[in-house]
């Protein structure tokens, strides 16, 4: 008899004790591991940094350069890369190598902080990622400000020979973040709006391989660069001729916009394609561990 009385005792017991539990309410913020997150979102921003920063800076230095008739394009690339290959530290560790980095990690870092926060405020998996206004604003803000800084000591570094540096005219600050708000939407924004479509019109055997989000963030961002780079030699020219008129402007813009297009659409691929990719696969990665 005792031992059935301790039977039906521990029988009646447990549905009270599992009524409990499953009466406590979840929570609401999915804080689970959160400093360890920001973390991971500064660990993913640094390392897609570094990745790109020597390219990018090659790149934008050859921009300037050719713009400014200091030396063509494909001189100023033949120097920099006899630089990287026989003084690499000349090149890495450099001012504006140091200023890419800043301008790419800082940009990474705050769309990967939006997204954490996002998933902390929304109780959603760590690993989500997130494609509104707000991400757009956020991104925006730090890619136009740290842009900005860089572009404006680089166009005075870079600038046309012998000429004294001088503060970096209003309109060009202006063009300067209108190219910048064009490509940060097209980098962070589109590719998660793009990727569904690309999906759907992959063949299996290509989706095993790459996805939309992949190709989204490949093709977007080098794509914008047609309707950028015009905004981005104008602001070029205000800098380097403040005399100019509209026509002569025009005429700059137009016999570079080619060549200057391929530039940039080759430094976006590193700087959004593949620093893109690497952000966010090694998120990713890292958040699944946490999750």
């Amino acid at each position: 008899m005792p031992t059935t009385n301790l039977s039906v005792g521990a029988m009646t017991s447990s549905p009270s004790s599992a009524a409990q539990s499953q009466s406590q309410p979840k929570p609401r913020w999915n804080s689970k591991n959160l400093s360890w997150r920001i973390g991971a979102d500064a660990s993913s921003a640094a390392c897609a940094g570094a990745l790109i920063a020597p390219i990018i800076t090659i790149i934008d230095r050859s921009i300037m350069e050719n713009a400014s008739g200091r030396t063509s394009l494909a001189n100023s690339i033949r120097s920099s890369l006899r630089t990287l290959l026989l003084r690499p530290q000349s090149l890495l560790l450099s001012k504006p190598t140091a200023l890419v980095f800043a301008l790419y990690s800082g940009t990474y870092m705050t769309a990967n902080s939006l997204d954490t926060l996002s998933a902390t405020v929304s109780n959603r998996p760590a690993s989500s990622i997130t494609s509104g206004p707000a991400k757009f604003a956020a991104s925006s803000a730090a890619n136009v400000g740290l842009c900005v800084y860089k572009d404006q000591v680089f166009v005075r570094m870079f600038g046309p020979p012998g000429a004294v540096p001088r503060p970096v005219p209003l309109p060009s600050y202006i063009l300067f973040t209108m190219r910048d708000c064009l490509t940060i939407f097209a980098s962070f924004n589109l590719p998660p709006l793009l990727a569904p479509w690309i999906d759907s019109r992959l063949s299996d055997k290509l989706r095993r391989h790459v996805s939309g989000l992949t190709t989204a963030q490949f093709i977007a961002p080098a794509s914008v660069q047609l309707f950028s780079t015009p905004i981005h030699l104008l602001g070029l020219d205000m800098y380097n001729r403040p005399g100019g008129t509209f026509r002569e402007r025009w005429e700059v813009v137009r016999s570079n916009w080619l060549v200057s297009t391929a530039a940039r659409m080759c430094r976006i691929i590193p700087a959004f394609g593949v620093g893109g990719v690497v952000n966010l696969k090694m998120r990713r990665h890292l958040m699944g561990k946490l999750e």
